[in-house]
């Protein structure tokens, strides 16, 4: 990119600065692959513990035992969603090339794309969480914890179908505007 004829020698050097600084970012995605493997020691640890205890448990305990182990992968998967596309997004483009098995959605989501996918996981692991809840209710000191739990899960939903309207909305408006450019000439 060649610089601008009108723009100053500190400009640029400013706006080269700012652009680079979007590699402070990569140290955040590199921290962001450890916590996966806090989580998968964790989900090992849980399976191991289940396993053990599978063959007492009652079928309450073995479905708990089971949503433990989803709600750790839904929150792994998560944090992989942050991590590709986060870098793809912010720091640099990924080379999928020589990868076979690349999924496709790696290079394609865009942030609206991130923050509906990171919405999306999020609600079904409060899901999760409310229905474990549910097949707790024997053990629950209260209902104010569940009422709690159930309240969470729904500011969750409604701000999810809030942040899709939304982008719906700015999509429509960003058609809207390609349209008239289209149809009155770029200005």
């Amino acid at each position: 990119m060649a610089p601008r004829p009108d723009s100053s020698p500190i400009e640029r050097l400013l706006e080269r600065g700012i652009f680079q600084s979007r590699w402070l970012m990569a140290p955040f995605y590199v921290g962001l692959i450890g916590s996966l493997a806090v989580l998968l020691y964790t989900f090992v640890r849980e399976f191991f513990n289940f396993v053990i205890h599978v063959t007492t448990a009652n079928e309450a305990e073995v479905i708990l035992g089971v949503l433990a182990l989803i709600d750790l992968s839904l929150a792994a998967n998560l944090v992989l969603i942050v991590v590709f596309s986060g870098y793809e997004n912010f720091v640099s483009k990924i080379d999928p090339e020589g990868h076979p098995d690349w999924p496709e959605w790696m290079t394609q989501i865009d942030f609206a794309g991130l923050k509906q996918k990171l919405f999306a996981s999020i609600v079904a692991i409060s899901a999760i969480q409310v229905l474990k809840a549910f097949m707790n209710l024997d053990k629950m000191q209260n209902d104010r914890t569940l009422a709690w739990l159930v309240g969470i899960h729904l500011m969750f939903v409604v701000s999810g179908l809030l942040l899709a309207w939304t982008d719906r909305l700015s999509d429509e408006s960003k058609s809207k505007i390609e349209e008239d450019k289209a149809k009155y000439g770029k200005k």
